[in-house]
C-alpha cells in the first residue's frame, strides 16, 4: 500500500528551527514531485514548498528566506528545514507527491500530517 511517512513537527519558541521529514516508496520519490502544504483551523490550505526530481524548488511567499527544501535520493526523502519560526507558521505540516505511471496517468499521495506549533 502506498503511503508517505512525515516526521519531526513538535513545538517550538518564536525564531526556533524544526527539520521535517517526509519518506515515500521508492519509484513515486524518484520521479515526482514532492511538496510540503500546511493547513491551520479555519484557513485554507496553502502550499509551503516543492521540489522537482531534477532539484528545482519553489515557494509561498510567507516562508521564502526561511524555509528550504531539499531531498536525499539514496534514503527516498524529502526535508523542510524551517527557521526563523514565527507563531503565524503554526499548522499541521502534510507531504503531497504526485507521481504518473508510464501512461501518463497522474496519482497524488498525502501523509497524515505532522503538528508544528510555535509560541510566542
Amino acid at each position: 500500500q502506498v503511503q508517505l511517512v512525515e516526521s519531526g513537527g513538535g513545538l517550538v519558541q518564536a525564531g526556533g528551527s524544526l527539520r521535517l521529514s517526509c519518506a515515500a516508496p521508492r519509484h513515486i520519490f524518484s520521479t515526482g514531485v514532492m511538496r510540503w502544504y500546511r493547513q491551520a483551523p479555519g484557513k485554507q490550505r496553502e502550499l509551503v514548498a516543492g521540489i522537482t526530481s531534477e532539484d528545482t524548488t519553489n515557494y509561498g511567499d510567507s516562508v521564502k528566506g526561511r524555509f528550504t527544501i531539499s531531498r536525499d535520493n539514496a534514503k527516498n526523502t524529502v526535508y523542510l528545514q524551517m527557521n526563523s519560526l514565527k507563531p503565524e507558521d503554526t499548522a499541521l505540516y502534510r507531504c503531497y507527491a504526485e507521481w504518473s505511471d508510464p501512461w501518463g496517468t497522474p496519482y497524488d499521495y498525502w501523509g497524515q500530517g505532522t503538528q508544528v506549533t510555535v509560541s510566542s
